[in-house]
């Protein structure tokens, strides 16, 4: 996962590219820059443009540096091709991954190092988190808000590198689900997201430059899932 394009240039929402094979429906492209889903988070959202007009991309499945690109009608698309990403959705999608991050530290730090057993993120803003919690107090999570929303306003840096697989399975706390671990890149290595001063984990989405750029969260509810899961809705301002 730490070597698609857009984990490298989230910036770029625009990439010229070509199309390497074609059906109807579906291309190949030599490159692209959308995120392709995963981890709980949303496939992007965009279009592919080219010298017979402009069509919505429906799903991604990566190969080596392109990706098949799946799209919303039967075109054939072929020759240069620039592919477009919802810079809305992106964003969106950005916000609720490094907000995740924030309140999985804190519940990381204050409920003894607490796993992670799912996440979702959803295209209305809001987002779901289930901990492993057997014995949590949902009126103590709840007042995560405000804690949240201050390392927000903190405006703390967000960056990412990449650990050695054997490094990062030694280090405690890097890797937080239970069940899931993010898959090694080329090199073997994990790639780790860092937001300064209060969260280190290894993760394959996609998250804002600082956490400032994110709009306020609120906590949605508390849902009791079984025995030991505690879910945790939140939803940006």
């Amino acid at each position: 996962m730490g070597d698609y394009f857009c984990l490298e240039h989230p910036e770029t929402l625009v990439l010229a590219t070509e199309a390497r094979d074609a059906r109807p429906g579906a291309v190949l492209l030599a490159a692209h820059p959308f995120y392709p889903g995963g981890g709980g988070q949303l496939p992007d959202r965009g279009t592919l443009a080219w010298s017979r007009g402009e069509v919505a991309i429906a799903s991604v499945t990566p190969a080596g540096e392109g990706a098949w690109i799946e799209l919303a009608e039967p075109a054939i698309v072929s020759g240069p091709v620039e592919a477009r990403v919802d810079a809305g959705f992106r964003r969106m999608m950005r916000e609720l991954h490094t907000d995740l991050h924030l309140l999985n530290a804190l519940v990381f730090q204050h409920f003894d190092g607490a796993l992670v057993t799912g996440v979702q993120m959803n295209d209305d803003g809001s987002a779901r988190i289930d901990f492993d919690l057997p014995a949590a107090d949902n009126d103590r999570l709840r007042r995560l808000e405000g804690p949240l929303n201050d390392l927000i306003a903190q405006d703390l840096k967000v960056s990412a590198i990449r650990v050695p697989a054997a490094a990062a399975q030694a280090e405690k706390g890097l890797v937080r689900s239970r069940s899931v671990a993010p898959p090694p890149s080329a090199d073997g290595a994990i790639r780790v997201v860092e937001i300064a001063g209060v969260d280190r984990q290894a993760c394959g989405g996609t998250h804002l430059s600082s956490t400032g750029e994110s709009r306020p969260i609120r906590i949605l509810k508390i849902d009791n899932k079984g025995r030991h899961n505690r879910r945790i809705r939140i939803g940006l301002d």
